[in-house]
C-alpha cells in the first residue's frame, strides 16, 4: 500500500507493519556483543536520510539519572540547581524538562519546592513505578508526564525478568494503560534498545503504544535508551548498534512525530556526544543529559556539552546563557563537593589553560591562537596559563595580567622587571627539584613581596 508521507511528502511503501517474534531463546547478538571480546560494529552500507526537526531540545535527568551514581542532593541543592537550570535554559526553555524521583517524602519535597517557584521551564516530570498508587501520587502533585521503564533488549527480557517477549509486552501495555488511565502522558524509556531485536520487538511494541495513544487521546513519548553507551553516530551501520537507523526506524515504522522522541545515552565508548547529535540530525526532537555527564558507571550525555552543540548546529544560542555553565561547575565544587576532573571541556578548571610558554606567547598576542572561542564571552571565563617550569617571561606575564586583570597601559610585558624577577624566582624553586606546577596563593604572595606590595594577595 502507498501513502503519502506527512514528513517527506512522499508517496511511500506502508506495508511494513512488523509482528511481535515472540521467540523461543533470547537473540543476544553474540557476532557482536561477545562478552569475553570488544563489541564489534557491523555495516550493511543502508544509509537513511538526515532529518533534523524544525525544533530541538534538551531535557534533563540530574535529579534521577544524575542522582543514582553520587551521594543524593540535600532538597537544598536540587532547588539552586534548578533554578540554573531554568537561567541557563534561556526564556524559550531550550532545556524543556527535567525529570524527579517522588518515591520518598525528600524527593517529594524537592518537587514542591521547584514547583512553587513558578518557572515556566525546565518542565518538571517524574520517574516512577509501575503502580496505581505511583500514578495517582504523580497526578496528585499536578505532573502531566511521567516517565516508565520499559526494557527492550533480550538481554533484560529473558535474562533479568525472566519472561517472554509477549508476556514483557503484555505487561508493559498494562502499565502504560494505567497511566493512560490517570490521565498522565507516558514516557516509556526503551532500556537498552542497543542490543535489542529492533524489527522483532521494538517496532511491533512502539506499534501498540501507538494504538493505545490514540485510543487515549493522549501522546506517548517514546525515549530510546542507549543504556550501555553501544550506540555508534555512523551512517551505514546495522542495528542495532546504529543511531541514526535507531532515529529513522521509530520514526519510519512505528510514526513517532520527532517532539516525541527522546534519545538518552551513556558514555561507556566516549560516544555520548556524538550519538546525541546524530540522535538529533536524523530525527529526535529531544536529548536527555545530565549535569556535568554525572550518571551510572561512564556518565550521561553532558548537558552542558549539548548547549554548545546546539549552538554549532543551529548557529545560535537562541537566549540560552552559557555563563551560568560556569556557575554551574562553581556550585558543585563549592557547595557539594563534587571534584570536576580539571581537563574536563567547558567545565574542568583547565579547559581553557595552557601550561607551555609558547602557548602562553602565542594567546599574549592573539588569545584566539590558543583558545577555543571568546571564553570571556561565552562562558564568563578567560582564559589563563598555569606558572611552571616551562611558562617563560610570557607566561608569566600573562598569569599576572590576567590574576590582576591589568589591562592597556596597565598590562605587563615579558620584559617587565617584576616579570623578570618572578621568572628568576620560579627558576630557582624548580633548579631545586620541584616538579609541581605553582599554585596562585604561592605566586601572589611572592608578587606581593617582589613588588613592594603594589600588588595585593587576592584573600
Amino acid at each position: 500500500m502507498l501513502e503519502r508521507s506527512d514528513k517527506t511528502n512522499l508517496l511511500e511503501q506502508k506495508d511494513y507493519r512488523f509482528r511481535l517474534q515472540d521467540v523461543e531463546k533470547p537473540n543476544l547478538y553474540r557476532d557482536i556483543y561477545n562478552y569475553e571480546e570488544v563489541p564489534r560494529v557491523s555495516f550493511n552500507h543502508r544509509r537513511v536520510p538526515m532529518s533534523m526537526p524544525a525544533d530541538i531540545w534538551i531535557t534533563d535527568t540530574t535529579f534521577r539519572d544524575g542522582q543514582q551514581s553520587i551521594e543524593p542532593y540535600t532538597v537544598e541543592q536540587i532547588v539552586e540547581l534548578y533554578k540554573l537550570l531554568s537561567r541557563l535554559g534561556g526564556p524559550y526553555g531550550i532545556i524543556r524538562q527535567t525529570e524527579f524521583f517522588v518515591y520518598s517524602k525528600k524527593d517529594r519535597e524537592a518537587v514542591e519546592r521547584c514547583q512553587d517557584l513558578g518557572l515556566r521551564f525546565p518542565e518538571i516530570t517524574t520517574w516512577i513505578r509501575a503502580t496505581k498508587e505511583d500514578f495517582q501520587l504523580v497526578r496528585d502533585l499536578g505532573i502531566r508526564e511521567t516517565g516508565i521503564l520499559v526494557s527492550c533488549s533480550d538481554y533484560h527480557i529473558f535474562n533479568k525478568l525472566k519472561m517472554t517477549r509477549k508476556q514483557a509486552m503484555d505487561q508493559y501495555l498494562a502499565t502504560v494503560s494505567m497511566a493512560f488511565d490517570a490521565g498522565l502522558m507516558p514516557r516509556c524509556h526503551l532500556e537498552d534498545i542497543t542490543r535489542a531485536d529492533f524489527y522483532g520487538f521494538v517496532v511491533p511494541f512502539v506499534n501498540e503504544l501507538v494504538k493505545l495513544s490514540k485510543q487515549a487521546g493522549i501522546p506517548v513519548k517514546i525515549r530510546a535508551c542507549d543504556t550501555m553507551g553501544y550506540g555508534v553516530p555512523y551512517p551505514e551501520v546495522a542495528l542495532p548498534r546504529s543511531v541514526p537507523g535507531i532515529v529513522y526506524g521509530l520514526q519510519h515504522y512505528s510514526d513517532v512525530p520527532s517532539e516525541m522522541l527522546e534519545w538518552h545515552g551513556h558514555n561507556d565508548f566516549y560516544k555520548a556526544v556524538s550519538n546525541a547529535s546524530a540522535a538529533w540530525l536524523y530525527g529526535a526532537s529531544a536529548v536527555n543529559c545530565t549535569l556535568l555527564g554525572i550518571g551510572e558507571r561512564t556518565g550521561n550525555i553532558p548537558l552542558e556539552s549539548m548547549v554548545m552543540e546546539y549552538a554549532t548546529l543551529r548557529g545560535s544560542l537562541d537566549g540560552m546563557d552559557a555563563t551560568v555553565i560556569s556557575e554551574i561547575a562553581e556550585y558543585y565544587e563549592r557547595e557539594i563537593g563534587y571534584k570536576i576532573p580539571p581537563m574536563t571541556p567547558f567545565v574542568g578548571r583547565s579547559f581553557n589553560v595552557t601550561r607551555a610558554g609558547i602557548h602562553a606567547d602565542g594567546l599574549i598576542k592573539d588569545e584566539e591562537i590558543y583558545n577555543v572561542f571568546n571564553t570571556e564571552k561565552i562562558l564568563n571565563r578567560p582564559p589563563a596559563v598555569l606558572v611552571g617550569k616551562s611558562s617563560g617571561l610570557a607566561g608569566i606575564a600573562y598569569w599576572m595580567n590576567g590574576n590582576y586583570r591589568l589591562v592597556g597601559d596597565a598590562a605587563l610585558s615579558k620584559r617587565d622587571p617584576l616579570v623578570i624577577k618572578v621568572k628568576e624566582w620560579v627558576d630557582a624553586e624548580y633548579a631545586d627539584g620541584r616538579q609541581t606546577s605553582l599554585s596562585e596563593q604561592e605566586l601572589e604572595e611572592k608578587v606581593e613581596e617582589l613588588s613592594g606590595g603594589k600588588y595585593k594577595r587576592h584573600e
